[in-house]
């Protein structure tokens, strides 16, 4: 078997093992909670505002807000920007 293989085998057995929560290795990284409706009230927008403004759909702000969905990703990144300094994003959109 070639060296691959075998880097592939353990990694996969590891997975498996920490699925099971058998101790392992493994480092898992969680992001801090991101708390969408509180980000939106400090811009002072409304839903329909915010949306239009950011380029968000109405219905995946309202399930991140709900808490049905979290933000990942790049929009995650994107809320963050907005959490800090709406007027970075909306200045760099608005050319």
């Amino acid at each position: 078997m070639g060296k691959a293989f075998i880097e592939i085998s353990l990694g996969l057995n590891e997975a498996i093992a920490h699925a099971k929560g058998q101790p392992t290795k493994i480092v898992e990284h969680k992001p801090k909670a991101i708390n969408v409706r509180d980000i939106r009230a400090k811009t002072g927008m409304s839903q329909q505002k915010f949306c239009a403004t950011f380029g968000i759909s109405i219905g995946t702000l309202r399930h991140w807000e709900q808490g049905l969905r979290t933000p990942r990703g790049t929009a995650r990144v994107l809320l963050k920007v907005i959490e800090h300094n709406p007027a970075a994003i909306i200045e760099a959109i608005s050319e």
